[in-house]
């Protein structure tokens, strides 16, 4: 008998695509599924559609919040809701291949792996293909493939989406509590980090999932400028992000290995003296190096520049301006 997967749905004002993705989740050729759904106290009629599907198919178990939680407490009141050996996480909003469920699970099979996640296609709000692949358009397969057997697939970057995700229920006492009031690790970020760090991670290339985007979770990057305003706000940007990212993890610390405690600590100090020296930073450039070393070798020497030597970098960014404007590439 097949085992069954519990599909984990965090829903909030989810009333234009909910009853698409529903469908396509309840169609899926994998059919020993429960479909935990937690609504977040919604103001449209998102509970009233959930209700009416519950009515239908008694694979549905809903719970309908009375306070509002928030996305992260959202998200974690659904993984202790887990039963069954196996869960997925669903978005409100896409749309599921029938056979995403089954060829998940076969592939977490096949490697003996603890957690599973995938590529995914990006369509527009009627379903168009916007891009092929999310992970080449984000330049996050080379990363992937690199890393897929190492915490470092989740360290600097987010490389796993949450809705491409089936694991183990065993990983969840490793994953919860998810932090809170984090600007820049999301709830799939933490997740695929807290296993990557206690078990083995597994790739589905293949697109099971159309990725849509819409007024609220567009994932288009604009175009990158070569001056020197742009360029500022680029490093700021990034700087932040980074910040963000080892604040949470120092503030979590006590839950990484003992040697990435000391990177923890040691690369947020450096991203914090780096936000306040704005040229030539050759402090502390050996943590830089103990983060990037393994990067492509342009990626690693951009990205020095940009946050250690601005002033350099604007240089640099302008002659490649004004060369690919000169072959036309501008």
């Amino acid at each position: 008998m097949e085992e069954k997967i519990d599909i984990l749905l965090a829903t909030y004002n989810g009333e234009k695509y909910l009853k698409e993705q529903l469908d396509s989740i309840l169609n899926q050729t994998y059919k020993n599924i429960r479909i935990i759904i937690s609504d977040d106290c919604s103001k449209d009629t998102t509970p009233e559609i959930l209700k009416e599907y519950q009515k239908k198919d008694d694979r549905i178990e809903l719970h309908i919040q009375k306070n509002n939680l928030g996305v992260v407490k959202n998200i974690e009141f659904l993984l202790k809701q887990v039963k069954s050996p196996y869960y997925m996480l669903a978005d409100q909003d896409d749309y599921w291949l029938p056979e995403k469920a089954e060829k998940s699970l076969e592939k977490l099979k096949e490697e003996k792996a603890d957690l599973v996640f995938g590529d995914l296609e990006v369509v527009d709000k009627n379903l168009n293909t916007m891009y092929s692949s999310f992970n080449d358009y984000m330049l996050l397969t080379r990363k992937i493939n690199k890393y897929i057997n190492s915490y470092k697939v989740n360290y600097l970057y987010n490389c796993i989406t949450g809705c491409t995700v089936l694991a183990k229920k065993e990983t969840i006492e490793k994953i919860i509590p998810l932090p809170t009031n984090s600007k820049r690790v999301l709830h799939d970020h933490w997740i695929g980090l807290m296993v990557a760090l206690n078990g083995k991670l597994a790739y589905v290339p293949e697109k099971y999932i159309r990725y849509r985007q819409h007024g609220n979770n567009e994932v288009g990057t604009e175009k990158i400028s070569h001056g020197f305003k742009k360029l500022k706000q680029v490093r700021d940007w990034f700087i932040d992000v980074k910040l963000g990212i080892f604040e949470t993890y120092v503030k979590n610390n006590e839950r990484f290995p003992e040697e990435l405690q000391k990177l923890n600590n040691e690369a947020y100090k450096y991203f914090k003296m780096i936000e306040k020296k704005k040229n030539f930073n050759f402090r502390n450039w050996k943590t830089f190096h103990k983060l990037y070393k393994t990067e492509k070798f342009m990626y690693y020497i951009e990205n020095f520049f940009i946050m250690n030597m601005p002033l350099i970098a604007r240089g640099m960014f302008n002659i490649r301006y004004c060369v690919l404007k000169l072959m036309g590439k501008r």
